[in-house]
Parts: C-alpha cells; structure tokens; sequence
C-alpha cells in the first residue's frame, strides 16, 4: 500500500469573505475565472470535471473544455451519442468542477443540463479548424473500435470526401448549456480552515448566500 499521509501543504494565498462577495455567482466566477488566467499557472483554466449518473447508475467524472458562459449557464459541446451525451439525456442532473492550483481554488456547480439551441451548435462548431470538424464525424465516440488504424483510417476518408467543400456539423453533435442550481466557492486557507461560500438558487429564482464549514 501507498501511504500519502505526509501529502500536505499549506493554503495561504488568498481569502473568501461574505463582504466582498457579489450577489450573484455568476459575476463571482468571472472575477475569478480572469483572476486565474491573469496569475498564470494554469494550461487550460477553462478545463472543468463534469460529473453524470451513467446509463448503469454509476457515477462517472470527465474532463471537458469549458467554451461559453453567461447568465443562464455553462456551455460545453459533445458527441450526444457518447457515453456522457446519453448518460446527460437520461438523466439532466450533473456536476461540475474547476480546480485551480495555482490560486489554491475550487468552483462546484450544481445544475440541470439541457441541449443548446442548434444556431449555437452550429456557430461553434463553424468556428472549429477543419480538422476539429472531421475528427467529430469520424469519431463515434465512447463505441469500442478495433485499433488506432481504423479511426485514422475513417479521418482519411472524410479528408477526401470533404477536401475542399464546406463540413457540416453532425446532428448527433453540439453543446450542453448547464443551467446552476447550486454553486460552491471554495478557498483554500491555513490550517485547513478553508472559505466555503455557497449559492443556492430560491423558489424565487433568488441567490441565497451561505458560509459552510470546511
């Protein structure tokens, strides 16, 4: 066995506090989300966990790519066939996660997912190179292939087949807006007395405010 017990480390760049918060979560996550690409550290800041309940009852986490958010919620795009797209259309509950290391923080949101409209699908997915393009009509993700050769093989077709011509965006493929329900900020702090700020969405539609135990 790996014994990791002696892993620790001291919290100590930064604070959360009641006063200084917005009313709001989204404007919260803003602020932050600029604030860590500002320091640095960080490869890709809008890399997120998203966590679903799979068509076998089991919990699955992965991580995706953050593309867009505004007031109503948090845009990621996927194969809707895929393991996380049917698992998503099955059940609309699902978690997501950021983790920055480098300003010792964590964003959880709670949220409800549901298909974005087909003009942002479609936006999005012209803005991607070509290669993107193809590699979501070749891939038909999260289904069990033979080897590495037969997916290369299946980009080479399309690669001719569309050489020189538009790439239309598969109907099977496009974003997931996460609506939050719930939204947790957390701050690391000395001596593992952590700043746990939570949001709750009211029948109201209003934010309520709460500080949590770490």
């Amino acid at each position: 066995m790996s014994d990791l017990s002696n892993y620790r480390k001291s919290y100590e760049k930064n604070e959360l506090i009641e006063s200084s918060i917005p009313e709001d979560p989204i404007n919260l996550f803003h602020k932050w989300f600029h604030e860590v690409e500002d320091f640095g550290g960080v490869d890709e800041v809008n890399a997120m966990t998203v966590s679903t309940i799979g068509l076998d009852g089991f919990p699955k986490s992965r991580v995706v790519l953050l593309k867009k958010y505004n007031e109503e919620g948090f845009i990621f795009f996927t194969n809707y066939n895929s393991e996380k797209g049917k698992a998503i259309l099955n059940n609309p509950n699902v978690c997501i996660s950021f983790f920055w290391t480098s300003l010792e923080r964590q964003v959880i949101i709670k949220g409800i997912a549901e298909k974005t409209s087909e003009t942002i699908s479609d936006n999005y997915f012209d803005s991607r190179p070509d290669g993107s393009k193809l590699g979501a009509l070749a891939s038909a993700q999260s289904e069990v292939i033979p080897n590495r050769s037969f997916l290369e093989n299946e980009l080479k077709k399309l690669e001719q087949k569309f050489e020189g011509k538009p790439i239309p965006r598969p109907k099977n493929w496009g974003g997931f807006i996460i609506k939050p329900i719930e939204v947790e900020f957390w701050q690391g702090r000395p001596n593992r007395l952590h700043d746990r700020i939570k949001y709750k969405l009211s029948e109201n539609y209003d934010w309520n405010i709460s500080r949590l135990s770490p």
